[in-house]
């Protein structure tokens, strides 16, 4: 079971639907089939062989579904980019992948040429104006001959996501195709009732987790995807009334932007079944007055991870009766807790929780990382995901987080690894040493707040520290607070003792108010 087959099967029974709807843009699902078909035999006729990299750097756009069903159907490996990087965390992806083809458009053009200074051949694919040396979609689709090119069934490989871990080095986390069926397909079809009468909106990324899923819907189920190019309030309130939208996946922070006006104008939001309210721990005062304005919604949370997909289900009448639980297993998932020796612990117990989804690269759990077999050995064991988080369980399986073992803070949506923001704030010259927490963000869920630990006779401003991030990570992970400590505080063995500096910075914020 492959996408192409699934899209060829919607082109085939409902050619005239709409499948795509960006904008002013219109795709049917006809248009979106032969249009692939060409622009993936214009990959092949260009070099893109079975199992070569695609990075597609673009914003949300009908472009941004079209380079990633060429690449499928060329048998490449889409690798898509996070357009908020920087141009030196983008360089990294590149080249750790070594892409054959890069789509990008005029807004990411100038990040690309930064982070591309030193790939060669690098097919470049414009979704805008070309310049020398580069080919426009258009143009490629133009050029391409009709028909799906021919891929071994054997081969499954579909896309490279990557991760941050705790060292702060990014691991592309190779996903096939099946990872992506099974959760998106199968399980959304049980689970929420998705299928092909649904007109489902995208608020966020495609490039990030939940907006892929929608549009991997649309693919599996023939259901209608409705885009965004930026979230704004006001046009989702609009877009979900004029498109009649039945499914909508909100993180967090979109949840809040768009509370008031669900609030305001609940009829605009008639037509909508289910919500998907996922990311960071979604607040329960959110979700309640959703449900107050909104009765009849549908709402769904999960915990997902990139190596593992979609685990837990929390359905609509848990939401309020269990807010803080992750839900429980889906099925065909096992968990275990472990303690530091890799030990079951006792029921109800704390422990590292271990999933398992069957073989990897062949259920939910990912196939590998990429050129990283040692990561992959010491993440996968015996089929075993160690996922770093420490987690109890309750007798009705409801599984509960209890700490991050891994360090990670959670804004807007998007993961944010403290070694990483550490790493950056280290490479200033006045800085002895940096520690990193998640504190609490009305907007965003959490943000990041650095303690910094000077050296000896050194001096900088708060200003300063944010501006030295800037070049060196994304903006959303730069710190939203800077404090200066010195020392910092450790334990015996020299770890900063991250409970002290949560404690220190809600007492520094409660004399502030």
């Amino acid at each position: 079971m492959k996408f192409a087959s699934f899209l060829a099967t919607h082109a085939r029974n409902t050619p005239d639907k709409d499948a795509v709807i960006c904008g002013a843009e219109r795709l049917t699902f006809r248009e979106l089939d032969e249009s692939t078909n060409r622009l993936a035999n214009a990959l092949r006729d260009r070099g893109v062989a079975v199992g070569d990299r695609v990075a597609i750097q673009l914003h949300n756009t009908v472009e941004f579904v079209r380079a990633f069903m060429a690449a499928t159907k060329a048998g490449a490996i889409s690798v898509p980019v996070n357009t908020r990087l920087a141009p030196g965390e983008i360089a990294y992806i590149l080249a750790d992948c070594a892409p054959k083809a890069v789509f990008f458009s005029d807004e990411t053009r100038e990040i690309l040429d930064k982070a591309a200074a030193g790939a060669k051949d690098l097919l470049r694919i414009v979704a805008g104006a070309p310049r020398a040396g580069e080919f426009t979609v258009a143009q490629l689709i133009a050029e391409g001959a009709p028909g799906t090119p021919a891929v071994p069934p054997e081969f499954d490989d579909s896309m490279i996501v990557y991760t941050s871990g705790t060292t702060g080095k990014p691991k592309g986390a190779i996903l096939t195709q099946a990872n992506s069926i099974i959760p998106n397909g199968y399980l959304n079809m049980v689970q929420y009732g998705v299928s092909q009468a649904d007109r489902q909106l995208v608020t966020t990324p495609l490039a990030h987790r939940t907006g892929f899923a929608r549009m991997a819907n649309m693919l599996l189920h023939g259901s209608t995807l409705v885009v965004m190019p930026r979230f704004d309030p006001a046009q989702a309130a609009a877009l979900v009334r004029g498109e009649r939208i039945t499914v909508i996946g909100i993180v967090p922070t979109v949840g809040r932007m768009l509370l008031p006006e669900i609030e305001a104008r609940p009829e605009d939001f008639a037509s909508v079944n289910v919500m998907l309210v996922t990311g960071e721990a979604f607040p329960l005062e959110v979700k309640q007055r959703i449900h107050k304005a909104l009765p009849r919604v549908r709402m769904y949370s999960f915990f997902a991870m990139t190596e593992v997909g979609g685990l837990t289900l929390l359905g609509p009448e848990e939401q309020f009766t269990h807010p803080t639980s992750l839900g429980r297993l889906n099925p065909g998932a096992e968990v275990r807790l472990v303690d530091a020796s890799g030990k079951d612990v006792a029921p109800g117990e704390v422990g590292e929780m271990w999933v398992r989804t069957g073989e990897p690269g062949r259920y939910l759990t990912m196939r590998c990382y990429f050129n990283k077999p040692k990561e992959t050995a010491e993440t996968i064991r015996d089929g075993w995901v160690a996922t770093g988080d420490m987690a109890r369980m309750e007798a009705d399986g409801h599984l509960y987080i209890m700490d991050r073992k891994k360090d990670m803070v959670l804004s807007g949506g998007y993961n944010i690894y403290s070694k990483e923001v550490e790493l950056a704030l280290q490479a200033h010259p006045a800085v002895q040493d940096a520690a990193v927490i998640g504190v609490p963000d009305p907007v965003f869920g959490e943000a990041v707040a650095a303690f910094i630990e000077l050296r000896p006779g050194e001096r900088a401003s708060e200003a300063e520290i944010i501006a030295h991030c800037r070049d060196r990570i994304a903006g959303y992970k730069k710190p939203k607070f800077v404090r200066f400590l010195s020392p910092l505080p450790r334990n015996s063995t020299g770890k900063v003792q991250k409970f002290e500096l949560r404690k220190a910075f809600a007492g520094q914020q409660g004399e502030a108010q």
